[in-house]
């Protein structure tokens, strides 16, 4: 097997334990306040870095490094603040499919960022989506969108943001020290808000400790972790591609799991995202490209 298969199929890997984990989240939310889970999760993550990267990190430390990382921290803690709390008033699919919005608004992002204009297929791209999310989440006869979705569109902005953090950055500080770095400035945010932001409440059932446990080892520090290394042998736009099996899963896992799906409206809506998203990651009309792929 070549290293360019096995790290596809590690990053395939990352997004089915993410998709899986959304009905889990949501499960464990009525038993734990959604900020303090969130600093559970990456307390518990921060932990295992430490203790496997760890000594190598400490040979990478340089005061860019630092910042770097904190900057990605600040980023990831936003998308899975605003996720978290949105979670809770949305379904799982529809958190997915929004969520999946953050590779949209990756090229739309890069060209303020380096001043490149979109192609003509992402801004097609970015319509399609765009219309997607409309027909998904807008209720009610002034169309209002359901404040469970509009906190989740704002994790999707936040997750664009840090990918294109680690676009910029990634190739100048070591993948062990920006893991951990990026993780314990997360960890540090959630522990500093929870407190000012809710009224921490936490009851230790199975599927608080399960949800805790498999995010926190497994789709923070492992996934992260696999993110680093497979991204050196594969494209951003095939990783981009074989993240979109995550709202799928969700969306699948969801319904055989806790019968929570899409309505015949919500699935059309997250068909146009799909849409827009391969449309903008494919690229179908040749152009210049931004600096991410």
């Amino acid at each position: 097997m070549s290293r360019r298969t096995a790290a596809e199929l590690a990053l395939a890997g990352n997004t089915i334990v993410w998709g899986a984990t959304f009905v889990l989240v949501k499960a464990a939310l009525r038993d734990v306040t959604p900020i303090l889970f969130v600093a559970l999760r990456f307390g518990l993550a921060a932990a295992v870095l430490l203790l496997t990267f760890g000594a190598r990190a400490r040979r990478q430390l340089t005061p860019r490094s630092l910042a770097v990382g904190a900057l990605a921290g600040t980023f990831l803690f936003a998308g899975y603040f605003f996720q978290t709390l949105g979670l809770r008033l949305t379904t799982a699919p529809k958190s997915a499919f929004i969520t999946g919005l953050a590779s949209v608004m990756v090229p739309l992002l890069a060209s303020l960022v380096y001043r490149i204009r979109p192609q003509m297929s992402e801004w097609m791209g970015v319509a399609l989506a765009t219309a997607g999310l409309a027909i998904m989440t807008l209720e009610g006869n002034l169309g209002a969108i359901g404040r469970g979705d509009l906190l989740t569109f704002f994790c999707a902005l936040a997750f664009a943001c840090h990918v294109l953090t680690l676009g910029r950055f990634s190739a100048t500080v070591g993948f062990e020290l920006l893991a951990i770095m990026q993780v314990f400035t997360a960890a540090i945010w959630a522990s500093l808000l929870f407190r000012a932001m809710e009224q921490p409440h936490v009851e230790w059932r199975p599927a608080v400790v399960y949800a805790i446990l498999i995010t926190g080892v497994l789709c923070t520090a492992l996934a992260f972790s696999v993110q680093a290394w497979a991204q050196q042998y594969t494209t951003s736009t095939r990783t981009a591609l074989l993240y979109m099996l995550e709202p799928v899963v969700a969306w699948i896992t969801s319904y055989f799991l806790a019968g929570e799906g899409l309505t015949g409206r919500g699935a059309a809506g997250a068909t146009l995202i799909l849409g827009g998203v391969l449309m903008v990651e494919l690229k179908p009309w040749s152009g210049r490209s931004h600096p991410l792929q």
